[in-house]
């Protein structure tokens, strides 16, 4: 993860200079703020694989000397087939569709949403899928 997060903190400093050229010259208030914006994703995730390369054994990928067969075997836990994002994008979409039609259909929206996200979150408490 050490070399993916070195890539990710350059591409953020890539980003940062070429949005301050770009609001320099261009004066134009949305592409400038999509750039700072872009530098702010990209440097959370570069640090968040900074911060966790140092706290996880160094994997395959940053030994130069590593064959494709070093990295093979378990890569970790996959959640199993879930409903509760199919509540979540009908939640959200509805959600999305008050802002056209009316405040109003947020009533509707925001159960759905609770119910989607609190299944999300509490899925391996309960179900086939206890204590996985």
């Amino acid at each position: 993860m050490k070399i993916q997060g070195k890539m990710f903190i350059w591409l953020s400093v890539f980003i940062l200079v070429m949005a301050i050229v770009y609001g320099v010259w261009s004066k134009e208030p949305a592409g400038t703020t999509a750039l700072f914006l872009a530098f702010g994703l990209s440097i959370m995730i570069g640090y968040y694989l900074a911060f966790t390369a140092r706290r996880v054994d160094a994997g395959a990928q940053d030994n130069k000397e590593a064959d494709v067969a070093d990295d093979a075997g378990e890569v970790g836990f996959f959640s199993p087939h879930s409903w509760q994002p199919l509540a979540l994008g009908i939640g959200g979409s509805l959600a999305f569709l008050g802002v056209i039609f009316g405040w109003w259909l947020l009533y509707f929206s925001a159960p759905i949403i609770m119910v989607g996200l609190w299944g999300w979150v509490f899925e391996y408490y309960r179900g086939e899928n206890q204590n996985q």
